[in-house]
């Protein structure tokens, strides 16, 4: 996943170009992080882009770069605007001809509303901001609307929820095709998170102040378990550190992070051997001991519903031979 084309058409929000820009567009070589080649894609490439707030962007290609032929690997839709405006008809065409020759499609926030009306969610599953869910449901009824998720995948399509899950959906993409540590690099750049688990649930209500202080607490606990994986864990005992009954902590963990404290542990493990499978070359079971799975089977087992493929082919895809710290052998 190494060429990458954004649709460029009126409408388009100027957060979401920016998102991919920063993604896609930053050469970080020297950081890890292979080459990508973006261009803008649009139906005249010698007119630019109006954006909100004064800005323009200028496409680099025309529509028919998607038409197959060309190798690329990704189409991403940023969000747009005002749901309610009809997109241009060739950019509609774009869409599923890209779709049709087998090129994973991606959109960001209300682009949700693009890749239905190109017909291309028609019988998937699809997310988008939690405010502008019910709308997408109503308004295509044929279309699976997930409320919660920050973005999933239905047949080659993904769709992220508003605004900052279209950087989830990003780095997921660049984590699958590249490898996790690729992702964190970038991430890091950013100042952002490589992953954010959990939904858009946590962010519909406002927190009150009591909920400001007991997140202030969850953070510190949640602090403290990464920096001790390799360590038994349980909701007890970080309830204990946390100053609160296992009940209460479980139920506060969830209203924070929108998952349970175990899932949230066993996603922060897999990230940790994901890690060590990229950048070391420890043995399976000394991988798993420093991500706090115990034995090589119970990480064999996480990898497997987590990431859909096991800690030996992973390390297979995903390492970075040159990469390998010496200090950490």
């Amino acid at each position: 996943m190494q060429r990458i084309a954004l649709m460029a058409f009126p409408g388009i929000r100027a957060f979401d170009v920016s998102v991919v820009t920063e993604v896609w567009g930053t050469d970080r070589r020297l950081r890890g992080v292979p080459p990508f080649e973006l261009r803008r894609v649009a139906a005249d490439p010698a007119t630019p882009v109006p954006l909100r707030g004064g800005l323009t962007l200028a496409p680099d290609r025309p529509l028919d770069w998607l038409d197959g032929l060309t190798p690329t690997d990704l189409v991403l839709v940023p969000g747009i605007e005002n749901p309610d405006t009809d997109t241009p008809a060739p950019v509609l065409e774009a869409l599923r001809q890209a779709h049709a020759a087998g090129i994973p499609v991606a959109s960001l926030c209300a682009g949700a509303f693009v890749l239905a009306q190109a017909g291309l969610l028609d019988g998937r599953r699809a997310v988008t901001h939690w405010h502008l869910a019910p709308t997408l449901a109503t308004r295509h009824p044929q279309v699976t609307v997930e409320a919660d998720a920050l973005f999933v995948e239905d047949s080659g399509i993904w769709t992220s929820a508003g605004t900052a899950a279209g950087i989830d959906l990003c780095l997921h993409l660049v984590r699958t095709a590249h490898g996790a540590e690729a992702a964190a690099s970038i991430a890091r750049s950013m100042v952002t998170a490589p992953f954010r688990t959990g939904t858009q649930a946590q962010f519909i209500e406002h927190p009150t102040p009591r909920a400001d202080r007991d997140a202030d607490t969850l953070a510190a606990v949640r602090s403290y378990a990464l920096a001790h994986l390799d360590e038994p864990h349980t909701v007890a005992g970080l309830a204990s550190r946390a100053g609160m009954s296992p009940r209460t902590f479980a139920r506060h963990f969830q209203a924070t992070t929108g998952t349970t404290p175990l899932h949230w542990l066993i996603t922060q493990r897999v990230a940790a051997a994901q890690k060590l499978l990229e950048l070391t070359d420890h043995p399976l079971p000394e991988v798993a001991r420093r991500a706090g799975f115990g034995s090589e089977v119970t990480m064999r087992q996480h990898f497997a519903s987590h990431l859909a493929t096991s800690p030996r082919d992973y390390r297979q895809a995903f390492r970075h031979t040159a990469g390998i710290n010496p200090i950490a052998r």
